[in-house]
């Protein structure tokens, strides 16, 4: 019995293997670039196309997460999208967005530390899978309007988180 809870304990000593089973699980697309460190995925939503990363630092025993709309803001809206990123941020619960300066891509992210806590769950993973979907989904209308109707921040803000009431 020990000889096989060792060798679970050992599948799991890396959060990506864990990564791996759920995205395998929910026919998510993926790549595994190293045993150790990064995994890449790719999901179409309503919206669009999103790139996810999943990388695992075994020197501070984190495992950050990155989804990543398939657009990239222009140079002269790059104010706008750094304010309209503070204004979602503020209506973050879990994650927030920023933007790589190298990419000019906005993203989620979140980061898991776990200092010797036990590693994730499957359905801690697929949460935080859900999560990142759910905000990229609910934002990405926002992007859009600042980025090609050169609306304010504010207001596109406002327009993103708009909700209706009753049926038409």
């Amino acid at each position: 019995m020990s000889t096989i809870l060792s060798s679970i304990n050992f599948l799991d000593n890396n959060p990506l293997d864990i990564v791996e089973r759920v995205a395998g699980a929910a026919d998510i697309p993926f790549e595994r670039f190293n045993e150790e460190e990064l995994l890449a995925a790719q999901y179409t939503g309503p919206w669009c196309a999103y790139e996810m990363w999943f990388a695992y630092s075994s020197d501070v025993d984190a495992l950050e997460f990155r989804c990543g709309y398939d657009m990239k803001v222009p140079d002269d809206r790059l104010v706008d999208i750094h304010c309209l990123l503070a204004l979602i941020n503020e209506n973050m619960w879990l994650g927030h967005f920023d933007l790589r300066q190298d990419e000019k891509r906005p993203t989620w992210r979140h980061t898991f530390i776990f200092r010797g806590a036990p590693h994730p769950k499957e359905a801690q993973i697929e949460d935080m899978l859900g999560i990142a979907l759910q905000e990229c989904n609910r934002f990405y209308p926002a992007f859009q309007h600042v980025i090609w109707a050169g609306k304010s921040p504010r207001e596109a803000l406002d327009a993103a988180l708009f909700e209706t009431a009753g049926e038409a």
